[in-house]
C-alpha cells in the first residue's frame, strides 16, 4: 500500500513512467520529438495552473494535504502543478503512438464536428453560467474544438478514437484522485459549482476539461511539428 502523503505523487509518477521509458526506444523514440511538445506543454501547463489557482482560491475545488508531500506553490500543491506535466505527457505520447501507427490506415475524417461539437460545448456552458466548473469546463473545451477546426491538421475521427481510449486510463487516475478505489479523496469538488453528475466519483464536467487540456496539447505539437517541416 502506498503511504499516504505519497498518494497524489505516486498518481503523477506511475501515469509519466512507463511513456517517458519508452520515449527513449527505437520504435517510438518520441524523445527526438521533445523540442516539439514541450514549448506547447509548458504554455498550457502555466493557462491551466492559473486557472487552477484561481478556482482553489474561490473554492471550486481543493486539495487533501494528507495525501500531498506538503509542498505548496500558491496553494496548490506541488503534486497538481506536477499533474500538468505528467498527465498531458503520457496523453501525448499515446497519440504519438496512434499517429505513427495507426491514423495512418484511417481514410474518414468527419472533420465538420470539431465545429458542431465547439459550438455545441460554448453554448451548454454559456446557458450554466451560474456553475462555475461546467461553465468553464464546457466553454474552455468548445473553443479548443473551434480552434482545431480553423486551424488544426488534425481529423476528428483520429482524436475522437484517441479520446476515447484514452478515457480508460483517465478515469482509474482521477478516480484514485476523487476516491472511487481508495478511502482517500485526494481532490475534492464544490457540488454547488458542478452538475453534481458523476461517472464513479469523477464528475462529468472532467470530461470536456481533460479534453480542453488535451487537445491543446496536442494542437500545439501538431503546430510546431509542422512548422519544423516546412
Amino acid at each position: 500500500m502506498v503511504p499516504e502523503k505519497l498518494t497524489y505523487v505516486f498518481v503523477d509518477l506511475f501515469t509519466i513512467i512507463f511513456p517517458l521509458l519508452f520515449s527513449f526506444t527505437k520504435s517510438f523514440d518520441f524523445r527526438t520529438h521533445w523540442r516539439y511538445y514541450f514549448p506547447g506543454n509548458l504554455l498550457i501547463a502555466l493557462l491551466f495552473i492559473l486557472w487552477d489557482i484561481y478556482y482553489t482560491k474561490i473554492g471550486v475545488w481543493g486539495f487533501n494535504l494528507k495525501y500531498t508531500i506538503g509542498v505548496q506553490i500558491f496553494n496548490l500543491p506541488v503534486e497538481e502543478i506536477l499533474f500538468f506535466i505528467c498527465i498531458p505527457y503520457a496523453c501525448v505520447f499515446t497519440y504519438y503512438c496512434f499517429r505513427k501507427f495507426i491514423f495512418a490506415k484511417m481514410k474518414y475524417s468527419f472533420d465538420q464536428f470539431w465545429l458542431i461539437l465547439g459550438i455545441v460545448s460554448i453554448v451548454f456552458g454559456i446557458f450554466h453560467y451560474d456553475k462555475l466548473y461546467t461553465s468553464a469546463a464546457f466553454i474552455s473545451c468548445g473553443i479548443t474544438l473551434v480552434i482545431a477546426y480553423r486551424f488544426a491538421k488534425i481529423k476528428f475521427l483520429h482524436f475522437l478514437l484517441f479520446y476515447l481510449i484514452i478515457l480508460i486510463p483517465f478515469y482509474i487516475f482521477n478516480g484514485i484522485l476523487t476516491g472511487s478505489f481508495m478511502n482517500r479523496i485526494v481532490v475534492f469538488y464544490n457540488n454547488s459549482e458542478n452538475l453534481g453528475f458523476r461517472i464513479l466519483t469523477v464528475p462529468f464536467e472532467d470530461i470536456f476539461y481533460g479534453l480542453a487540456l488535451l487537445l491543446s496539447n496536442i494542437l500545439l505539437f501538431e503546430f510546431y511539428l509542422h512548422k519544423s517541416t516546412k
